[in-house]
């Protein structure tokens, strides 16, 4: 499995740099050379750094100096650093390194064994520091796990007004008895999971999941607007989901799930719990009342109380329930949250929010969650049979080389946003045609963004993105040079062959026949003649793998 990780190397000297290029390239090391200390801030600024290799001075000094800066570096402290010498270290050397901030040192001139292992060994335990960030990330919020790092403690506080939706399945003891273990926490994991992306997309905490329950909050770990208005919207997704997967389940005469939803605002304390087993929680009349809320709606509906609906009402229809009873012989005042209102619909159907209320909550005007899923349905569902390379398969393997190529190189936010809606469409064209498919996924995208919020400018970006990987044009930005990156990221992997063999079958079924000799000769026409990687990352990680291709193709070539 390659491992894909930028590695920042300050070096001035352009034979160390030609020698640490041919040891170090290949590999999924994507190597970035710069001058000066200027420099490598300016890239430390933009890209995820792994391990920056410094090239020590002549006066030890500023070396180590830079190397203690980057280690108080927000973007820098993080990143394994190593120092380039000329001279066989100290112990003293070595000490004062270490000190600090550097792991390691390197000796000049290179023995290139050497230089490979240490390089491996700092790539397994950067990665394996990710790991740990990655669950690190899953138990705890951003901001505790921020607070944690830096002062190494998350001391509790009172948020005034959270907003905690709670979940639960009707039934689900009956349900258990009826299915098989494993079946049922299969379903149960598909539905969690599902909640898990709905949370993510409308800026939700998830905070925990209490058997068959699903507990998340809004306006706690967060600083996006109307926690109220983003629980509800995220609520309703929900309640969509589980209406549809029964509808599915009924048709087939399957078993299905029901679930009722309730959400509350007001006052709650958030901290930390446990010493060994840590866990972030929240404790307060407010998380009761939800509580309470839930377990008095109704199946497949949505009940919230005054404090909710007073923030909702503006947005979305309700039903106004009354005084509910609850299981304390209490009463509180409810209602159902039913649909979001037309005028602030993506279609006007009241199940997905609009731009304009994507907005007031602060998120993203488009919603490319959705975007994605339809046009992937109708990939799935419309491309011919006959498309054995430009199949959906292709399309998710150049939205995921285009991913990692934006990671490296920076791109995050909206322009990756942007970069991962133009390679969904950049095949749609065989939907309708094999020639002039890029103008015809063009067309369709034109059509079909506006729909759900995609501004014109941001249409006439993706529009020249897909343009760009047509014959006759050559990229100019840089979400261009990814996409047309990606769409050939496999000519320099390993599945070469394999995707290639595709290739020639669909040509073939297109008309376009060709003996193996001339079959060979078409593939290093394009590889050796037509092809050329335009970001430095693409050429880093995919040119060498490239040209082995080549070279394997020469050889192909030489016996027929």
């Amino acid at each position: 499995m390659e491992r894909f990780i930028n590695i920042l190397i300050l070096e001035q000297n352009k034979l160390h740099c030609n020698a640490l290029q041919i040891i170090l390239s290949g590999n999924g090391n994507n190597l970035i050379f710069v001058k000066s200390e200027k420099e490598l801030f300016e890239e430390l600024e933009k890209k995820s750094i792994g391990l920056i290799l410094i090239s020590l001075n002549k006066e030890e000094k500023p070396t180590f100096q830079l190397i203690e800066q980057l280690s108080k570096d927000p973007k820098g402290k993080h990143a394994y650093k190593i120092v380039i010498s000329e001279d066989v270290f100290s112990g003293a050397h070595l000490v004062k390194g270490m000190k600090k901030g550097a792991i390691d040192f390197i000796s000049k001139p290179f023995n290139p064994n050497l230089v490979k292992a240490k390089i491996e060994v700092f790539k397994s335990m950067y990665f394996k520091d990710l790991r740990i960030n990655q669950l690190l990330n899953n138990i705890f919020p951003k901001t505790v796990l921020s607070d944690l790092n830096n002062v190494g403690k998350f001391s509790p506080k009172k948020v005034e007004n959270a907003t905690v939706i709670f979940t639960d399945f009707i039934a689900f003891s009956k349900i258990a008895k009826q299915e098989k273990p494993l079946e049922l926490l299969k379903k149960l994991e598909t539905y969690f999971n599902k909640f898990d992306e709905i949370v993510d997309r409308y800026q939700l905490e998830k905070i925990k999941t209490i058997g068959d329950a699903y507990m998340a909050t809004a306006g706690i770990t967060d600083n996006y607007p109307k926690p109220e208005v983003r629980a509800c919207l995220a609520a309703i997704e929900m309640k969509n989901y589980m209406i549809n997967q029964a509808n599915i389940a009924k048709a087939t005469k399957k078993p299905y799930w029901e679930i009722r939803i309730g959400i509350h605002a007001g006052p709650l304390v958030a901290g930390i719990i446990g010493n060994k087993k840590m866990s972030f929680d929240v404790w307060g009349d407010t998380v009761n009342t939800a509580a309470i809320t839930e377990h008095r709606s109704a199946p497949n509906a949505v009940n919230i109380t005054e404090q909710v609906a007073s923030s909702a009402n503006s947005y979305f229809n309700l039903t106004h329930r009354g005084d509910i009873k609850t299981k304390h012989g209490g009463y509180m005042d409810m209602y159902f949250l039913d649909s979001i209102k037309s005028e602030f619909s993506l279609f006007n159907e009241g199940e997905l929010a609009g731009s304009s209320l994507r907005k007031r909550c602060g998120l993203l005007p488009m919603d490319f969650e959705h975007a994605r899923k339809s046009i992937l349905t109708r990939l799935k569902s419309g491309l011919s049979e006959k498309l054995y390379y430009h199949d959906i398969k292709h399309t998710l393997d150049v939205e995921k080389a285009a991913i990692r190529l934006a990671k490296l190189e920076g791109i995050k936010g909206e322009s990756l946003i942007l970069l991962r809606t133009a390679v969904l469409f950049h095949d749609s064209g065989y939907l309708f045609h094999t020639s002039e498919n890029e103008y015809l996924g063009i067309g369709l995208a034109q059509k079909e963004l506006p729909k759900y919020g995609y501004s014109k400018n941001q249409i006439t970006i993706i529009s020249n993105i897909i343009k760009a990987t047509t014959k006759d044009e050559t990229p100019s930005t840089l979400l261009e040079k990814i996409m047309c990156d990606a769409d050939h990221d496999y000519l320099g992997r390993v599945d070469y062959s394999h995707l290639a063999k595709k290739l020639r079958r669909e040509l073939d079924e297109l008309g376009q026949h060709m003996n193996d000799k001339e079959w060979v000769e078409f593939q290093l026409n394009y590889l050796e003649d037509t092809h050329a990687y335009y970001t430095q990352t693409a050429i880093n990680i995919r040119q060498k793998g490239k040209e082995k291709r080549i070279n394997e193709l020469k050889q192909e070539l030489k016996p027929i």
